[in-house]
């Protein structure tokens, strides 16, 4: 009783701190300006694109103009008639750059204009390439701050008082960023239940925003349970909401192996059914269906360890019968079928990286194993050697398909001298891995564990706020090789079923942290309980089985109520 107590009164509380807080956004821009006026969305809202070099060709700006629509409509019928003044009819997009192509480190900003009552019927979202502009700055002392908020934009700042040019800086703006400012709109539209249509509040509004981290992660499991593709879906379109940029997809694991490879099809005979599994067709689909988002597809093989699911399809992998993992490190058909993979990867997941593993490897069945043991001491290495060997060898066919790569952290923790300058370093031990990383010259993601593991049921949206991918790393350059973040849901205990109640709302907590510039992110969590709130309710509204903010992970609500209270 005491935990309902508690959590009906922070439910109270939160519901007149969010009735009192208009500016409802998430993650929170970078910059954001607001009036006081309301605005009526046109029952014909138009996409236009006059002065754009984007041609889209692809329609991907097209398809996420029309979804934006409908997910603003998507909770009420819209029947109301719109009043003839005060109305917006469409969005303006102007994009300087004619690529979409996605990779690591596409450009995300973006700046959206929505007008005052009674001028433009258009609200606009543009990139600036092309015109300089200027932006006054009070106090040079806040120039680091602005050159973070418009690192990619070529503008020109000026010293408001006395006049002084401040060196301006280039903006490429691209389709990806177009994205964010769609769904930053539709987080400003809501439904009057009196009139029966959509208004915008507090207009005018100006917002430009950029990433704070150009990597912003999630992973999902498909070995320790299937997720069917309309699942994986559903969590893609849900990352766009909160501007995540990178699906980890651990395909595999010692558990099953589901995915079709065509350069050794007897691969997925692991699958736990003929119906679980993935085709090349399949996998083709969820990254270009990703892709369509604003969203990089990471494929994870994770070697020599968690493979014992291979030996199935091809027993000559398993280092014997009886000892199965890890992947039999004398045997060259293994680094054979692991080029095969990476062949095939990379003919479907076109991202920069890859995911390589690494982690928890345990190295006995090396050690008891006849053929294995003569071929260490003929090499004359140890385990630890032969570790080490099967790891950077991995690492060498990754790099003849054209990939970086990724390692788990135990890599760097055991060899880290020994491994590849392109390594990226994955944290989830614990914390403080990362400064290590970065204090050695390599690139980081930081999952650590006690925070970002979306699996720890008792972890709170709380911890997942506050945890600092940047913890005690103070050098600007070193900073900068914290490629970013990602939280972590792992499947043992979740499929279908249950897989959105535990990754939402928490995992929107970890976004902020990795979109928000520092010094908008609030140093007590409580400060933005009310702005999480009404985005988890948001995200029922769109059909997301967000759980309650104050129940733990996959929880359910702890009494009846609003949806701001729970």
């Amino acid at each position: 009783m005491g935990v309902v107590r508690t959590a009906l009164l922070m439910g109270i509380l939160l519901w007149f701190s969010f009735v009192a807080n208009g500016l409802n956004l998430w993650p929170m821009p970078a910059s954001v300006r607001y009036g006081s006026g309301i605005l009526y969305l046109s029952n014909n809202f138009q996409l236009r694109t006059e002065g754009s070099k984007y041609s889209d060709d692809s329609r991907i700006l097209n398809d996420a103009f029309l979804k934006m629509v409908d997910v603003v409509k998507v909770a009420h019928v819209i029947d109301g008639s719109v009043p003839k003044s005060g109305v917006l009819d469409g969005l303006h997009v102007r994009i300087f750059s004619e690529d979409d192509k996605l990779n690591f480190g596409t450009d995300e900003t973006y700046k959206l204009s929505i007008p005052a009552s009674g001028e433009e019927t258009y609200a606009q979202i543009e990139g600036l390439t092309i015109s300089l502009h200027v932006v006054h700055v009070l106090n040079l002392g806040n120039y680091a701050k602005f050159h973070t908020l418009f690192a990619g934009q070529q503008c020109c700042l000026t010293h408001a008082r006395t006049g002084q040019n401040i060196p301006g800086m280039p903006l490429a703006q691209t389709v990806y960023g177009a994205l964010h400012a769609l769904e930053t709109f539709s987080q400003l539209c809501y439904f009057n239940f009196t009139s029966k249509i959509i208004e915008l509040h507090s207009a005018p509004w100006k917002i430009i925003d950029q990433p704070r981290f150009p990597y912003r992660g999630l992973l999902i499991d498909t070995s320790r349970h299937y997720l069917p593709l309309a699942v994986i879906k559903k969590v893609i379109d849900t990352m766009s909401y909160v501007k995540l940029n990178v699906l980890h997809w651990h395909i595999v694991d010692r558990e099953s192996f589901p995915l079709e490879m065509p350069s050794y099809p007897n691969l997925w005979n692991s699958a736990y059914s003929y119906s679980e599994r993935y085709t090349t067709a399949d996998a083709l689909e969820i990254v270009l269906y990703a892709q369509r988002r604003g969203i990089n597809v990471l494929a994870e093989i994770d070697v020599p360890g968690h493979a014992r699911s291979w030996g199935l399809g091809y027993p000559s992998l398993w280092p014997s019968f009886n000892c199965r993992e890890p992947l039999d490190v004398s045997n060259e058909f293994t680094f054979q079928v692991l080029d095969g993979i990476l062949s095939d990867f990379s003919k479907v997941f076109k991202f920069k990286f890859v995911h390589l593993g690494g982690d928890e490897v345990n190295t006995t069945c090396w050690t008891v194993t006849p053929h294995i043991k003569n071929w260490l001491k003929k090499k004359g290495m140890n385990e630890s050697d032969a570790y080490r060997y099967f790891v950077l060898r991995a690492q060498k066919i990754a790099s003849s398909h054209g990939y970086e790569f990724i390692n788990w952290e135990e890599t760097f923790n055991d060899f880290g001298k020994q491994l590849s300058p392109k390594t990226v370093v994955h944290n989830w031990l614990g914390r403080g891995v990362a400064k290590k990383v970065v204090d050695a010259g390599l690139r980081c993601i930081v999952s650590n564990q006690d925070k970002w593991y979306l699996d720890h049921l008792d972890a709170t949206w709380e911890g997942f706020y506050m945890n600092e991918p940047l913890e005690n790393i103070t050098n600007p350059g070193k900073q900068k090789l914290v490629l970013g973040g990602e939280v972590c849901m792992w499947g043992e205990t979740a499929d279908a079923s249950d897989i959105e109640q535990t990754i939402w709302p928490r995992a929107a907590a970890a976004a902020e942290r990795l979109w928000t510039p520092t010094w908008k992110l609030a140093t007590d969590p409580k400060l933005v309980a009310p702005r999480l709130a009404h985005f988890r309710c948001l995200l029922n509204k769109r059909g997301v089985a967000a759980a309650p903010l104050f129940a733990p992970g996959r929880g359910t609500p702890p009494f009846t109520g609003s949806c701001i209270q729970q």
